[in-house]
């Protein structure tokens, strides 16, 4: 006698729609994820030193204080001084004390730095390209604005949204 597993509806497999919606959304970022981490391991640095090495070059030639740096990060770095400290062994960013404000640490990204950027875009295209390319335009520019709305309530003066580029 064979048996065979009945179906679950997908009523009974979450508590709402909205937990199966951030469910699909937590588990969709965990496989992109998987894509740029093979990536980033490849050459030595994370997706967050990555993140925090692109925006030091939007800012280039000017310094960013570490708060607004961190501000800045698609995600919260909990420990901004390890995140900074593995980038300044390799050289690809340098932190001085604010001579105005001994409280204060600017980061520059250094040439090396912006070599790695550098170095790195082909494959940082490809692998977006890899994580999202199959979506047509009016897909992915659908998908910005919903991601926008949910995320909206949450952003606040705390949260630094005025920061993040991407909420512009």
């Amino acid at each position: 006698m064979t048996s065979q597993s009945k179906p679950q509806s997908k009523t009974s497999l979450f508590d709402s729609l909205e937990q199966e919606a951030y469910l699909q959304l937590w588990r969709t970022y965990d496989r992109l994820r998987e894509i740029e981490e093979t990536l980033f391991a490849a050459h030595g640095i994370s997706a967050q030193q990555y993140n925090a090495l692109r925006l030091l070059k939007s800012a280039n030639p000017k310094k960013l204080a570490t708060s607004e740096l961190s501000a800045r990060l698609v995600s919260r770095a909990p420990d901004m001084t390890r995140l900074l400290d593995k980038l300044e062994e390799l050289n690809l960013v340098a932190r001085n004390r604010c001579a105005t404000n001994r409280r204060l640490i600017e980061v520059v990204i250094t040439e090396q730095g912006l070599g790695k950027l550098k170095s790195l875009a082909s494959e940082v295209r490809k692998c977006s390209r890899d994580q999202l390319g199959h979506l047509s335009q009016g897909k992915l520019n659908a998908l910005i604005a919903i991601l926008r709305e949910a995320r909206q309530p949450h952003e606040n003066a705390s949260s630094t949204s005025e920061a993040w580029p991407g909420n512009f």
